[in-house]
């Protein structure tokens, strides 16, 4: 562990996108390996929102819906069906 302050679970959190963007300066990036080594509950936490990234770049790129299938659909989210 680094003579830096240890990140806590919240803190984590809020720095969890730059790290996996790897915009973190060299510092933090250590404290979030630090606190990984000694936290499961944010090492699971950061599998999931790998996961999470994985399936969410799989989407179709906006505006790949043809225009009937969204006006269909925002019909029946109206209607509320």
């Amino acid at each position: 562990m680094t003579d830096a302050e240890p990140l806590d679970c919240d803190e984590f959190v809020e720095l969890v996108t730059a790290y996996l963007e790897d915009a973190l300066d060299a510092a933090d990036r250590q404290r979030v390996l630090d606190h990984l080594d000694l936290c499961d509950g944010c090492s699971t936490y950061l599998e999931q929102i790998r996961v999470t990234v994985r399936a969410v770049g799989d989407l179709p790129e906006p505006g790949g819906l043809a225009d009937a299938g969204r006006q269909r659909l925002l019909d029946a989210f109206r209607r509320g069906v």
